[in-house]
């Protein structure tokens, strides 16, 4: 960069705030503040004057917006220029969500999306916030990349948003200065290399690749994308931005990468390309009816109760594994019994309820889909206090509610579900979700309405 650019950049990354933006869930019809400013590149993304307190917002724990820095959104707006038609989708280094979530609202509807983690921990948090996000064509898995590749040209699209040396994540955390150092770069470029090898595959000819990182150098960036089109064939494409944005292209050569940089965009250092692989082939067919090794193991029936909770419920099949009811769309049986048998999936479409003796309790997964049928379950609707008490694990107490499982609403919301049993009502939310605070604000925070 020139040098009065590079010490603009310095400057910003030094002495200016991070901003604060959400994004808000189009399929649950959430919609900002009419005075929020919109992120440019991204019509569900809008700015905050200031950042509240996330955590007690019955909102955004039912999943009606996520939290994202605004660079990221770019990835929905890359995709949307691109897809027109439903793809089979992975995205490969997915934790926490963010990246995961806006493919979901930028895909062409019916789209299948697979969001991988490889760190168990942070596959639980991608697991959470895929299933508050609500889409029943999601899958949730927790594997290597290299586990991928039994999967030959099984996806149309595949964004990896690889590890990176974290440079663009400086100014808003002092780790990501601490541990920088130039043989973390090489370290993280050799990963980068290996990471495409391993899923190149399972692209099909004529898919596209969106690399993206949260660093600056060019080693990570422009030269990794280089690598990438010349050794393993590929062509980046543009992307046509508008200028206005402010987005900076290419540091080195002449491919189409684009860079956010806190001293230009608001939002954090990010940056992203978009690589169509060399060629032009359909994606890898599925058999209708895979292969099955052994004997099928067996597994108690579907309660009937169950296919009765989902809006056009007929679209979807239904099943039972390790006492779990699932639904999951039909039209992708053969590509859900694939990616089942070669992946170590965490979740899959809609998780319905969980089989406790000759009960069939429904669970917090279907509370929050997006396809839930709201005339499937007893409404109660709660003032925001004994939403926070509920979101904490307590029991909950409910005036002229009938007895059984009732489905706990605040704001037009459904939060979750409780078994009423008359005297007070045994909580049903999920306990690795529950908020740990003691603290309850006196107003609910007021981000989205």
């Amino acid at each position: 960069m020139p040098d009065e650019e590079a010490c603009s950049l310095a400057d910003a990354i030094a002495n200016t705030q991070p901003s604060v933006s959400i994004r808000v869930n189009k399929s649950k019809g959430a919609k900002a503040d009419a005075h929020a400013r919109r992120v440019p590149w991204c019509e569900e993304g809008f700015y905050l004057d200031e950042r509240p307190q996330f955590t007690f917002d019955t909102d955004f724990q039912s999943g009606r917006y996520y939290v994202q820095d605004a660079s990221s959104m770019f990835i929905g707006y890359a995709i949307s220029k691109l897809v027109s038609t439903p793809v089979r989708y992975l995205d490969l280094c997915a934790a926490p969500g963010g990246k995961t979530t806006s493919a979901i609202d930028a895909l062409p509807q019916g789209s299948l999306v697979v969001a991988n983690e490889i760190v168990p921990l942070r596959a639980k948090i991608l697991k959470e916030n895929v299933v508050k996000w609500g889409s029943p064509y999601t899958l949730v898995t927790h594997n290597r990349p290299a586990d991928f590749s039994p999967l030959t040209r099984f996806f149309d699209v595949i964004a990896t948003d690889v590890p990176c040396s974290g440079e663009g994540m400086m100014r808003k955390d002092d780790e990501a200065v601490e541990q920088w150092t130039p043989q973390l770069v090489e370290e993280c470029a050799a990963r980068q290399r290996s990471i495409i090898a391993d899923i190149w595959e399972c692209l099909r000819p004529g898919g596209l690749l969106i690399y993206s990182t949260c660093t600056y150098n060019l080693e990570e960036n422009e030269r990794m994308v280089r690598h990438i089109c010349q050794d393993l064939g590929g062509a980046t494409i543009d992307l046509g931005v508008d200028a206005s944005w402010r987005i900076h292209g290419a540091l080195e050569g002449e491919d189409f990468c684009y860079r956010f940089m806190p001293h230009r965009t608001e939002g954090e250092g990010l940056f992203l390309s978009v690589i169509r692989k060399a060629g032009d082939a359909p994606r890898a067919e599925v058999a209708t009816k895979p292969r099955k090794s052994g004997k099928a193991a067996k597994t108690p029936p579907v309660p009937a109760e169950a296919t009765r909770w989902l809006q056009q419920a007929e679209q979807y099949d239904y099943s039972v594994a390790d006492d779990a009811v699932i639904a999951t769309p039909a039209c992708y049986a053969a590509e859900m019994a694939l990616l089942g048998s070669t992946l170590k999936v965490l979740h899959r479409g809609v998780e319905l309820a969980a089989l406790k003796g000759k009960n069939c309790v429904p669970v917090q997964s279907l509370a929050l889909c997006s396809c839930l049928s709201r005339d499937a379950f007893a409404r109660a609707d709660v003032d925001y206090a004994t939403a926070v008490a509920y979101l904490r694990g307590e029991s909950v107490v409910l005036a002229d509610a009938p007895r059984g499982y009732v489905l706990l609403y605040h704001n037009d919301s459904p939060i979750g579900f409780v078994n009423n049993l008359g005297n007070r009502a045994n909580n049903l939310y999920p306990k690795e979700w529950r908020i740990r605070s003691t603290y309850v604000p006196a107003e609910k925070p007021r981000i989205v309405d």
